[in-house]
């Protein structure tokens, strides 16, 4: 059930999901900036909303309703926490992938290929030794 009952259910269903909470986020009603004269100068339906817990803060004026700035601005929290976790997510599965790419052995081919750029390479510093050095 959300907190606030003009929220839409999905929003609230959506947040709960994220593990976000109302009670970490801090609303205020400020003037908004840009073209609409007199209106926009007087009324405060510009919602700044800042997540404590991340830090995320969100200044909405998409609207002229105070409550269509009030929900798109959780949304727009939540699109941020849910980039942010889908990042670390895949640089969890990123280093995951590292490390087995790094413990694997290498195959048999590959051994030999190895093998011969190495007598290829001990061969050519062969070739710089002093005349008359023979080993």
């Amino acid at each position: 059930m959300p907190s606030d009952p003009r929220l839409p259910e999905h929003l609230s269903l959506r947040m709960k999901r994220l593990g976000l909470q109302e009670r970490d986020l801090v609303e205020r009603f400020i003037r908004g900036s840009g073209p609409g004269g007199q209106k926009i100068n007087k009324t405060s339906s510009c919602v700044q909303l800042r997540h404590l817990p991340t830090g995320i803060e969100i200044k909405c004026q998409h609207s002229r309703s105070l409550l269509a700035n009030r929900v798109k601005a959780r949304d727009l929290i939540c699109d941020l926490v849910e980039q942010r976790e889908l990042k670390r997510k895949a640089r969890r599965r990123f280093e995951a992938e590292k490390r087995r790419r790094q413990k694997r052995q290498p195959s048999k081919g590959k051994k030999k290929i190895n093998v011969a750029n190495k007598r290829r390479h001990g061969i050519k510093k062969r070739l710089r030794a002093r005349p008359g050095m023979d080993e």
